[in-house]
């Protein structure tokens, strides 16, 4: 349909407010605006949805909300699950607490329960709420860490994981089936609730969440030790942490932990940063200040709906805070959980860790150490958060720990998402035990690093917006798969993986074989040494994503190794 015509009918139809009108009839002189606003649905993904909030069809809206949720009470209901109810959290971001009523009620309007929280909560909490409640679903508002114009919507299924096949492709025909507004039915809040079709949850749940993270806890004895010579800041920018975070940690004993005031309060603008996002250095400006003024430790951040941490720490050696890739802290925890547990042999026979295709091969080396299973899974927490389900159904293996480089790790079952608190745990927790034996954070790196190589990780992105600049992402995709390279600048390709044709090429042997996981928009190059990049479409931003990795025998040679891949990447694409 035209976007004119699109444009047109939002203006007549009286499924539409009349708030809403106004803001339309404000662009209409805007042909470009106008179309970027409605020359497509706001695509409801395998994940939900993400957008940019304002009227129009491909934007984040009441309208858009709505229609996903009525596609999912269709979905619900032909599954029987109105009695189990649907679990719903939302962050700080500006319309997440308006869109999480607004689902709420659609589901109440069709006959299915609603648990929403009262207040906002982080995304973990939401996937343990969704299995505490022995809820059908779960429904999380947040765009996690995109800019602050971004909102988002993202749906769990009953196991506490985001959607995967089939009922990711199950519900979005459902959602596809939704023709017009009108089909969204809702209900007014009063009569929801006297039907008690609307329940609030709140501090029972945060308890028994918070109790969860905690059995995590591997030496509470040393951190009781410790915690008073620990110094830790912590920033939330703007999200949903503070709470939680604080309060774990508090538990736990530390006493010293400084939180950025400037960015402690919720805050949909953003106001300190402009890009929310712990892995962005800008996010941690104020905190660096405030941990030079405290001298302290650990310098934490976790993301608007806490699911994702950034970490500094100070290298004794320059007296300067240190940055962590997210490959590096989830290893070092892992690292930590693993050792303590082996010592104590309670390393189960059938243990597995579980990471992405795009995180560090130190992994690999990682499992061998301590002999336990390495699985590999496309890009995204959801499909961890799915072995963890088929762990369970099939009895396979054991979970020990999941992460994904884009700073998201996982340790135990209580969440099946990435879950920033339980890692801000731990990780504290792994400060105090090392500095009990004299080392910081950023030296126990480095000898990790001794005891299994260099490896070294980046990521590149370039951004490119709007309709434009899907069209580039798409044209850069099919330049690469079309014209396969058999060296990527110097480093030599040993095997081409075509995760979106499920195939994969031994340009050694020259023998095709077929990829062993979904189908998805990725390229993947297995380089000479132990060196490796690939390229895939970001799901959730206007970017397409380049991720690299390196091993040497030290630090310096592994940087201008990587240095070097990243520049023959980049050159790829042009």
């Amino acid at each position: 349909m035209d976007y004119l015509k699109k444009y047109e009918e939002w203006l007549q139809s009286q499924s539409i407010d009349e708030e809403t009108k106004k803001e339309l009839l404000m662009i209409k002189e805007d042909d470009k605006e106008i179309k970027e606003r409605f020359y497509q649905d706001l695509e409801f993904g395998t994940g939900g949805l993400r957008g940019i909030i304002g009227a129009g069809t491909n934007r984040m809206n009441i309208y858009t909300v709505g229609k996903a949720t009525q596609g999912l009470a269709n979905f619900i209901k032909k599954e029987g699950g109105e009695a189990k109810g649907v679990a719903i959290a939302y962050d700080s971001r500006r319309m997440s607490k308006e869109f999480s009523e607004r689902a709420a009620l659609i589901l109440n309007a069709n006959g299915i329960k609603t648990y929403r929280f009262e207040s906002l909560r982080p995304t973990p909490e939401l996937s343990f709420t969704v299995r505490e409640l022995g809820c059908i679903a779960g429904i999380v508002i947040t765009a996690s860490h995109n800019p602050p114009e971004y909102n988002g919507y993202k749906v769990y299924w009953e196991d506490g994981a985001q959607i995967t096949a089939p009922k990711d492709k199950e519900i979005i025909e459902e959602v596809l089936d939704v023709k017009d507004y009108a089909e969204i039915k809702l209900i007014e809040k009063d009569e929801a609730v006297r039907n008690g079709l609307y329940n609030e949850i709140g501090e029972d749940i945060d308890n028994k969440y918070i109790e969860a993270v905690k059995k995590q806890s591997l030496n509470m004895d040393i951190v009781e030790e410790m915690a008073n010579d620990m110094t830790i800041v912590y920033t939330p920018l703007h999200g949903t942490g503070n709470k939680p975070v604080r309060r774990v940690l508090s538990e736990l004993g530390f006493t010293k932990v400084f939180v950025v005031p400037e960015q402690e309060l919720p805050d949909g603008n953003f106001p300190t940063v402009s890009y929310p996002n712990p892995e962005d250095p800008k996010a941690f400006e104020l905190a660096l200040k405030l941990a030079k003024e405290k001298n302290a430790d650990l310098v934490l951040a976790t993301d608007p709906d806490a699911d994702r941490l950034g970490v500094y720490a100070k290298d004794p050696k320059t007296n300067e805070y240190v940055s962590f890739t997210g490959n590096m802290s989830a290893l070092l925890i892992a690292e930590y959980i693993l050792s303590e547990k082996k010592k104590r042999n309670m390393i189960a026979e059938n243990g597995a860790i579980v990471t992405t295709i795009v995180s560090s091969n130190m992994t690999g080396a990682l499992a061998k150490e301590y002999n336990i299973k390495l699985i590999e899974t496309l890009t995204g927490f959801k499909f961890i958060g799915e072995q963890i389900k088929f762990f369970e159904e099939q009895k396979s293996y054991e979970y020990l720990f999941g992460f994904e480089e884009s700073y998201g790790c996982l340790a135990g079952t209580h969440a099946r998402d990435k879950d920033s608190v339980v890692a801000v745990m731990l990780l504290c927790e792994a400060a105090a035990f090392y500095k009990k034996q004299g080392l910081t954070l950023w030296e126990q790196m480095i000898k990790i690093y001794e005891k299994y190589g260099y490896y070294r990780e980046t990521l590149a992105t370039i951004t490119l917006k709007g309709i434009e600049g899907k069209e580039q992402i798409k044209n850069i995709m099919n330049k690469m798969r079309n014209t396969p390279s058999a060296n990527v600048g110097n480093f030599k390709v040993l095997e081409l993986r075509d995760y979106k044709e499920k195939v994969t090429h031994d340009l050694v042997t020259g023998k095709d074989g077929v990829t062993d996981l979904p189908t998805s928009n990725v390229l993947y190059y297995v380089l000479e040494n132990d060196a490796w990049c690939c390229v895939r479409p970001s799901g959730t931003e206007p970017k397409i994503k380049f991720y690299m990795g390196v091993k040497e025998d030290s630090m310096e040679k592994a940087n201008d190794k990587l240095e070097e891949l990243k520049n023959a990447m980049l050159k790829m694409c042009e």
